[in-house]
């Protein structure tokens, strides 16, 4: 994605304020996500990242975790760091991405009750 589509991508996002559809993932059936994070998934070419969180509810510190803050930070060299944090601003996990696509430098989700939204849909 050039500049241009990355700043419309996160136009576009913004715009999301609740959901009334909740999706289920295909992999991870006991697990929802919403309009906005579906907008993210298919735009973004970010179904993976929808699948790592799913994957790691399984972690005993993460699952623990009610209310889950997951943060992308994309570095120049196209590597990644994936950090869960509780809410609070402490961390939980932290992940090292080895190569990503995703378009945006940094991105926020929010995991609660079996269910990944973004903030602004809270």
């Amino acid at each position: 994605m050039d500049q241009h589509q990355i700043g419309a991508l996160r136009a576009e996002l913004r715009q999301f304020t609740g959901s009334e559809v909740a999706y289920v993932s295909p992999l991870f059936s006991r697990f929802r996500y919403t309009e906005g994070v579906y907008f993210l998934a298919e735009r973004a070419g970010a179904y993976w990242l929808l699948d790592f969180i799913f994957s790691h509810q399984v972690i005993p510190a993460i699952k623990a975790e009610r209310f889950q803050v997951w943060k992308i930070e994309v570095k120049e060299d196209y590597s990644a760091t994936l950090t869960v944090e509780d809410g609070d601003g402490n961390q939980v996990k932290q992940y090292r991405i080895d190569l990503t696509d995703f378009p945006l430098e940094e991105f926020t989700l929010w995991f609660t009750d079996r269910t990944l939204l973004l903030p602004s849909e809270y």
